[in-house]
C-alpha cells in the first residue's frame, strides 16, 4: 500500500484571497515504511510574501522570486501524488490550497476522501488534549528540534513518524487486541491455551502449608475428596 504524506506552506490562510501555496513537501511511505523517495518544490507565488508568513517559514520575496510558479511543478506533483492516500495534519487546509492552484492551473480537482487527516486522528485518540504536530512530537517522543520554522519538507518528514504512532506504531499489523485475536487474523476461535514449558513456582508459604495439612487432618481417614483425586 503506497500512502504520501504531505505538507504545504503558503502566503496565507485562504486561496480565495489571493494567498498561494509557497513550498511543498511530500515522503512517500510503503506499507507504512519510509521508501526514502520525496518530493520537495519552492514555488513563486507571484504576490509578495506577508511578513507574518515570512517569519514563520523565512522564505522571502528575493528567494521565492527565483523559483518556479505552480503551473511549471503541477505535473510532477500530480505524478508524485498519484492516488496514493494522502496523509495530511489538518487535511482541509492543505487540500484546499491544492486544489486552488489545481484549479488555476485547468487539473482535476483532488477528491476529499483521498486524504487522511492526522489532526483528526490525534482529536479521537487523545480528546481534549493538544493536537499539534510539535505536541504529538513530545507525546510520542519524536526529535523535532531541528523545526525552528515551519518546512514542508521537514514537517512531512517529522508528520510521518507522528502518522505511524497514532496508527500503532512502525508495524501496526501486529496489533495484540483482542478483535484481532478472535478473528481471522488471529488463532480463530478454536484456539486454546497451550501448557507452560516451566510450571510457576508455588506462592504458598511453609506456614499456610502446614495450615492446610492440619486441615485435612481434621476430616478424616478417607474423606471423599481424596479418594476422587486418587481415581478410586
Amino acid at each position: 500500500m503506497r500512502e504520501v504524506v504531505l505538507d504545504t506552506e503558503t502566503t496565507g490562510f485562504d486561496p480565495q484571497e489571493g494567498d498561494r501555496i509557497v513550498e511543498i513537501g511530500a515522503v512517500e511511505l510503503l506499507n507504512h515504511v519510509p521508501t526514502g523517495k520525496q518530493l520537495h518544490k519552492y514555488i513563486n507565488p507571484k504576490r509578495s510574501m506577508p511578513e507574518e508568513a515570512f517569519k514563520v517559514h523565512g522564505l522571502g520575496d528575493e528567494f521565492l522570486s527565483k523559483q518556479p510558479v505552480f503551473e511549471q511543478v503541477v505535473d510532477e506533483v500530480i505524478a508524485f501524488l498519484g492516488d496514493s492516500k494522502l496523509i495530511i495534519h489538518n487535511a482541509a487546509f492543505d487540500m484546499r490550497f491544492l486544489n486552488a492552484e489545481f484549479g488555476w492551473c485547468g487539473r482535476p480537482q483532488l477528491p476529499m476522501e483521498q486524504a487522511v487527516d492526522t489532526l483528526a486522528i490525534a482529536r479521537r485518540k487523545f480528546p481534549g488534549s493538544p493536537a499539534s504536530l510539535d505536541a504529538l512530537c513530545r507525546r510520542f517522543g519524536i526529535d523535532n528540534a531541528s523545526r525552528t520554522l515551519h518546512g514542508a519538507l521537514l514537517d512531512s518528514e517529522i508528520l510521518a513518524e507522528v502518522y505511524l504512532e497514532l496508527i500503532g506504531g512502525r508495524q501496526p499489523g501486529l496489533s495484540l487486541d483482542a478483535s484481532r485475536r478472535s478473528g481471522s487474523e488471529g488463532q480463530g476461535t478454536d484456539w486454546r491455551p497451550r501448557p507452560r514449558p516451566t510450571p510457576l513456582p508455588s506462592r504458598l508459604t511453609q506456614q499456610e502449608a502446614e495450615a492446610h495439612e492440619a486441615f485435612v487432618a481434621t476430616l478424616g481417614e478417607a474423606p471423599l475428596w481424596q479418594s476422587l483425586a486418587k481415581g478410586d
